[in-house]
């Protein structure tokens, strides 16, 4: 008996698809200083570390996180479990970073637990298959949300499982809906005596990585499920028996978070560029509304000033762009009613 997952594309699913699609054509090629680089990355490793055990009921903040992070957990005062959490995670995220192989197999799903549950449940336990039943709960309400197979099956489940997502069907899967298949298996499999959520969530970024996916590694999906829990929780839930909700809610997650980064990165680009051309320029909050409407959209005419500002005069918005000609930011094409404004090249 092999694995065979059952799930609809669904318009939901595509216009998320899309959304990743755009936002990552748009994050890996725009131009970002390497500070700038730098910056994302560790803000993504920090919130993925802090995020990635709070949804489970972590009490730390993400100060102290990124104290921890940084090698000053000594600072740091909280729960030794809390820590040690974190500490975990940070070296599943530097093991994900830094996983050369082409595929996810058994070991490596083990491994990823072993890593994560150092020093949190005993040695016997850690990175093993379960011998005993166990549940998947909502660890907000305590209650529990189904009963994983019996231990004596988890064995073949797992065995299938891996077999299914390195076949030929799970190739011609979007890197998305992969990943949400990878991260819903094993906690419904629940292979593990614990740490099986973090082992998901870490397997599923690691197969956006594998793909191709690791989109400069700004991004993390974990803060996404920590921004409200019990939806989190639910939508797992409901996936044990409706798979398609579960991929729908996973793949509008992750357009959601690279959508933010993109626009970040847009930002700063336009902000690097700006300053190198023109030097420290203070922007109104229209101004930099004019700006990112001229990035997307090439130019703008008087007909646009509505859509834009659909509360504010022409007579404010053409003072607006009389500053920024002032500072030789835009340029503008005509001189009367149907003149354009672009970008200076």
């Amino acid at each position: 008996m092999s694995y065979q997952p059952q799930f609809t594309i669904t318009s939901s699913i595509l216009k998320s698809v899309s959304a990743v699609e755009n936002a990552k054509a748009i994050i890996e090629t725009s131009p970002l200083l390497p500070l700038y680089e730098r910056q994302f990355k560790n803000d993504a490793f920090v919130r993925m570390a802090h995020f990635g055990t709070a949804v489970e009921g972590n009490k730390l903040n993400l100060g102290n996180v990124r104290k921890i992070i940084d090698g000053k957990g000594e600072e740091v005062i909280g729960r030794e479990r809390d820590i040690q959490e974190v500490i975990n995670y940070r070296k599943v995220i530097a093991f994900i970073d830094s996983y050369r192989d082409q595929s996810i197999t058994s070991r490596t799903v083990k491994h990823i637990n072993h890593i994560s549950t150092e020093k949190v449940v005993g040695d016997v336990y850690r990175g093993s298959y379960r011998h005993n039943q166990n549940y998947f709960m909502n660890l907000v309400t305590q209650e529990t949300i189904f009963t994983p197979p019996p231990a004596d099956e988890v064995v073949a489940h797992m065995e299938q499982f891996i077999e299914y997502i390195n076949g030929d069907e799970a190739k011609t899967l979007h890197p998305a809906i992969k990943a949400s298949i990878v991260h819903e298996r094993i906690v419904s499999i629940h292979p593990f005596v614990d740490g099986n959520g973090r082992t998901a969530r870490a397997c599923a970024t690691l197969s956006l990585y594998l793909e191709g996916y690791d989109i400069k590694k700004f991004f993390s999906l974990e803060e996404y499920y920590d921004r409200d829990v019990l939806a989190y929780y639910k939508a797992i839930s409901d996936g044990h028996t409706n798979l398609t909700v579960w991929i729908e809610y996973f793949c509008e997650g992750l357009a959601i978070e690279l959508t933010q980064i993109k626009e970040r990165v847009l930002k700063m680009s336009r902000d690097a560029k700006l300053k190198n051309t023109v030097g420290q320029v203070y922007l109104s909050e229209r101004e930099e509304k004019i700006i990112d409407w001229l990035t997307n959209y090439g130019r703008l005419t008087n007909k646009d000033f509505e859509k834009l500002f659909p509360n504010i005069s022409e007579d404010t918005v053409l003072r607006d762009l009389k500053d920024l000609l002032k500072h030789k930011i835009i340029v503008k094409r005509g001189s009367t009613k149907s003149s354009t404004y672009e970008l200076k090249r």
